[in-house]
C-alpha cells in the first residue's frame, strides 16, 4: 500500500514496487496480531526476513541507535557479528519479555541443536511504548499473540493502527504501522529493491509538516487538550533490501532513515527511542559453514547514495502512511484519539479558512474525501 500518489518531495527516483510494501523485497513476509479488548489497545508485528530456516540461513545485517530511549532486544549481536538469525518481533514495551520468550521458543522447536550441540540463539525483539493509548500494565501481550502474528506473515498486510502499532501516536495523532518500497535501478543489467516498515510513536504535531505545508500548527492549537508534555515517543524502522550489501553498507545505510525521519517534523528528541535494523537477503550466511574463507559479492560504494536516496524515500513515505491508514481510536481514558484525516475533517469544520491548506495536503497524501 503505503501512499497512493507520488511524494512531490521525493528523494528517490520515485519508482514504488508492486505492493508498495517491505514485502516488494523477495522473501520478505509481515504477519500481525491485533488486540482490542476494554482498554487494551495493543498487538504484534512480525517481519520474516526470508522463509528458509533464519538460524542456519542467518541474513547480514546491521542496527543503528539514533537515540537509545528503548528496550529493544538482540542489538548487540547484530552490531558485532552482523548477522540476524531470527525473525523480528515488534509490540509494545512490557510486551517484550514475553515476545522474547515465545520467539526463542520457536526457534528451538525449529532448530534440536540450539543450546546443545551448537550455539545458543540471539532473538530479535523491538518496541514502543503505546501506555499512552492502551493499558500497558495490564501486560496483556501473549506468547500466544507472537506465535500467532509469526504464524501469519504474508506478502500483503494492513497498515496504520493494527498489529503493535494499534496504541501508537505519530505527531500526537494516530499512528501505527507504515510501509512503502522503492525500485532501485543502477544500471541495465542491475535493479534491486530497498523497503522500510515503520512502528510510529513520536513527535510533536507543532512541528508536523507535509511537503513543506505547517499543517500540524493549526491541528495542535485546534487539539491542545492532547500535546505531549515532552518529546518521549519512539519510531522502530525495519529496513530490507536484495541489493549485496554487507554489514558495514547496511549501518550507512540504517543511519539515512534519520533523513526520512526528519522530513515531516521529527528531530528525535532526549526521551524518544529511534531504533533502525537493516538487512539483505543477499550473500545469507550459513550457519555451519566450515570452510576457511567465504567469496561474496558486494555492492561497490560508489554507487551506494542509490540507496541512501531509497531509504529517506521509504522510511518518509511509510511514516505518512501509518498515519494516513491508521482510524481514530477511543484511547483507555476513553478519549477519541483522532487520525490525520479526522483531525484535518474537524479543522476545516471549525475554521473554514484552512480548507485550502487541508485540501492541499490532502491530494499530496492521496486521501480521498
Amino acid at each position: 500500500m503505503g501512499l497512493s500518489v507520488e511524494l512531490m518531495n521525493d528523494l528517490s527516483d520515485g519508482v514504488k514496487g508492486r505492493r508498495n510494501l517491505i514485502t516488494d523485497v523477495g522473501g520478505v513476509k509481515v504477519g500481525q496480531v491485533t488486540i482490542d479488548d476494554g482498554d487494551v489497545h495493543s498487538g504484534v508485528t512480525a517481519i520474516l526476513p526470508h522463509t528458509g530456516n533464519l538460524f542456519r540461513h542467518k541474513v547480514p545485517a546491521a542496527s543503528c541507535v539514533l537515540n537509545g530511549f528503548g528496550k529493544s532486544v538482540g542489538l548487540v549481536q547484530i552490531d558485532e557479528l552482523g548477522t540476524i538469525e531470527t525473525p523480528i518481533v515488534m509490540t509494545n514495551t512490557f510486551g517484550v519479555g514475553t515476545a522474547l520468550n515465545a520467539l526463542t521458543k520457536q526457534m528451538l522447536a525449529a532448530n534440536p541443536e540450539i543450546g546443545d550441540t551448537t550455539s545458543t540463539v540471539n532473538p530479535i525483539v523491538a518496541e514502543c511504548n503505546d501506555g499512552d493509548v492502551s493499558n500497558i500494565r495490564k501486560m496483556a501481550i501473549t506468547e500466544q499473540n507472537v506465535s500467532d502474528a509469526l504464524a501469519a506473515v504474508n506478502d500483503d498486510f494492513e497498515e496504520g493502527a493494527v498489529g503493535s502499532g494499534r496504541g501508537m501516536m505519530c505527531y500526537d495523532l494516530k499512528g501505527g504501522i507504515g510501509s512503502s518500497s522503492r525500485i532501485v535501478t543502477v544500471d541495465k543489467k542491475h535493479q534491486y529493491t530497498v523497503g522500510a516498515l515503520v512502528m510510529t510513536n513520536y513527535g510533536y504535531l507543532t512541528d508536523f509538516i507535509v511537503n513543506g505545508m505547517p499543517i500540524g500548527a493549526p491541528l495542535a492549537k485546534m487539539l491542545a487538550k492532547d500535546k505531549q508534555k515532552e518529546e518521549k515517543g519512539s519510531i522502530i524502522t525495519i529496513l530490507a533490501t536484495d541489493a549485496p550489501l554487507n554489514a558495514r553498507q547496511l549501518k550507512r545505510m540504517a543511519k539515512r532513515a534519520t533523513v526520512g525521519i526528519n522530513r515531516s517534523g521529527g528531530y528525535i528528541g532526549n526521551g524518544s527511542g529511534e531504533i533502525v535494523l537493516a538487512f539483505s537477503t543477499a550473500n545469507q550466511v550459513d550457519h555451519f559453514e566450515t570452510s576457511e574463507f567465504d567469496t561474496v559479492t558486494r555492492f561497490n560504494d560508489n554507487q551506494i547514495d542509490l540507496f541512501f536516496r531509497a531509504t529517506a524515500a521509504v522510511v518518509d513515505e511509510s511514516i505518512l502512511s501509518s498515519m494516513v491508514h491508521a482510524e481514530s481510536v477511543v484511547d483507555r481514558k476513553g478519549r477519541l484519539r483522532l487520525n490525520l484525516v479526522d483531525a484535518c475533517k474537524t479543522l476545516i469544520s471549525q475554521q473554514p479558512d484552512y480548507t485550502d491548506m487541508v485540501e492541499q495536503v490532502f491530494s499530496q497524501l492521496g486521501v480521498v474525501k
